[in-house]
């Protein structure tokens, strides 16, 4: 049985009566047109995803039995005075979550399709598959169990940040979870959001996850994924913001863990002067593989971008940055920017990276570049020669390269536990 047939057998057993199912046909035909990306689909070029599917996979939810002694060590700091919501093996676990902050709603999507926010299901759910064409994002939408609506009122800030946690339960077999959400927030409202993956047991799991985001007028999203998962993992993440009115977009991206990970990040402006910052770091060791996919859309005039994505690989690591800037016919006034750095510590290391711009307008200042090389070596003589052994010497070389990219965490307890990771992974801490 091939994939195509494997994955069609296990939807004919969906309910095919709630409110999604159009949705979820219209996104098989799609998958069964588009099928698991090769590298010969330009997009997944450097990142092999197709046999990671070749898995006996139990169907996901079929072991959604953890408790809060399970999740308690995965809580982030700060947990105590945060909305959590707990994903467990890609569906939303009401049981382990909470909801601390009166103005904001958490709602099943086949709910919410149907009730008070079936308008904002309907224009907003599956707009990134305009942005990734391929059968991975497919996939998700085909299968889009558990999911749920985020939504913030109008004119209300958030002042409990939103932790969302996407447990896999590997300990009995090989898992395959696919979350979903859409979060809206509403115009003048204010939201903060981490997002955090982890996975119990040994066994083999691939985690499918799409979070779709709309930001409404005058309202900020702060936005941080901080990724740490063991070596038997696989991660496919997209996030995609739509800015459909004037609007502030922040969003860090950490990944320092996993055996295959791959962050798409969509930022769609569609109204004036809309504003994103994107930040990313990835610091990989043994034979990981990071691949981190950008786009940053111009529809409109007078918007500004920043971007700036930082990369340390050291053993048999590879990593991949693939940036995107479109600048749209009436995007005039456009500023963007974006700039890649990159460390290599072996010779057994290796980037592949790729800013691109596409401007199809003539009054624009936009600009894309990338670095690759190794450790400062006249920065490493002077702190030798100052007393200091090169092992501390690395890490603190290494930790300035980094420290610019954690300082974009808004959040002080996530920062401080984000930059712990780091210290450690560095060897800093004694």
């Amino acid at each position: 049985m091939n994939t195509i047939e494997y994955f069609k057998e296990q939807f004919d057993q969906l309910d095919t009566t709630d409110s999604l199912a159009p949705i979820r046909q219209r996104a098989f035909a799609g998958f069964s047109k588009m099928g698991i990306p090769t590298t010969r689909h330009e997009e997944w070029k450097y990142t092999r995803v197709g046999g990671f599917f070749n898995k006996d996979f139990q169907a996901a939810g079929a072991i959604a039995s953890l408790t809060a002694t399970d999740i308690d060590p995965l809580r982030l700091p700060g947990y105590e005075a945060a909305n959590e919501l707990v994903f467990v093996n890609g569906r939303f676990n009401a049981a382990l979550s909470s909801i601390r902050s009166a103005d904001l709603a958490v709602v099943p999507l086949e709910e919410a399709a149907q009730g008070e926010y079936k308008d904002i299901v309907s224009t907003h759910l599956g707009h990134s598959s305009a942005y990734l064409q391929d059968g991975i994002n497919a996939l998700n939408t085909a299968f889009m169990q558990g999911g749920v609506l985020v939504h913030v009122k109008k004119g209300k800030t958030i002042g409990h940040p939103v932790y969302i946690y996407t447990v896999t339960d590997a300990r009995t077999g090989s898992i395959l979870a696919q979350p979903r959400s859409l979060v809206y927030v509403g115009e003048r409202s204010q939201l903060q959001l981490v997002e955090t993956f982890a996975t119990l047991g040994t066994q083999e799991s691939f985690t499918n996850g799409v979070m779709e985001i709309v930001v409404e007028k005058d309202a900020e999203v702060g936005y941080y994924k901080i990724q740490n998962d063991g070596a038997a993992t696989s991660l496919v993440s997209t996030t995609h913001f739509r800015q459909t009115g004037k609007s502030l977009v922040y969003a860090v991206t950490l990944s320092l863990g996993g055996g295959m990970v791959r962050n798409n990040t969509n930022v769609v402006m569609e109204a004036e002067y809309c504003e994103a910052h994107l930040y990313g770091l990835h610091f990989q060791k043994g034979s990981s593989h990071v691949d981190n996919h950008t786009v940053v859309d111009n529809v409109k005039p007078h918007c500004y971008s920043n971007e700036l994505y930082k990369g340390i690989l050291d053993d048999q690591a590879s990593g991949v940055f693939n940036g995107k800037i479109f600048v749209r016919p009436d995007a005039q006034k456009t500023n963007a920017y974006q700039s890649n750095k990159n460390v290599l510590l072996s010779g057994t290391a290796s980037i592949n990276t790729k800013p691109q711009l596409e401007i199809f307008a003539d009054d624009v200042k936009c600009s894309h570049g990338c670095t690759i090389g190794r450790l400062d070596e006249e920065g490493l003589f002077y702190m030798q020669s100052r007393g200091i052994p090169e092992k501390i010497a690395k890490s603190l070389l290494l930790h300035s390269f980094v420290v610019d990219i954690l300082e974009k965490i808004k959040l002080e307890d996530v920062r401080s536990w984000a930059d712990q990771l780091i210290s450690e992974r560095l060897e800093l801490e004694q």
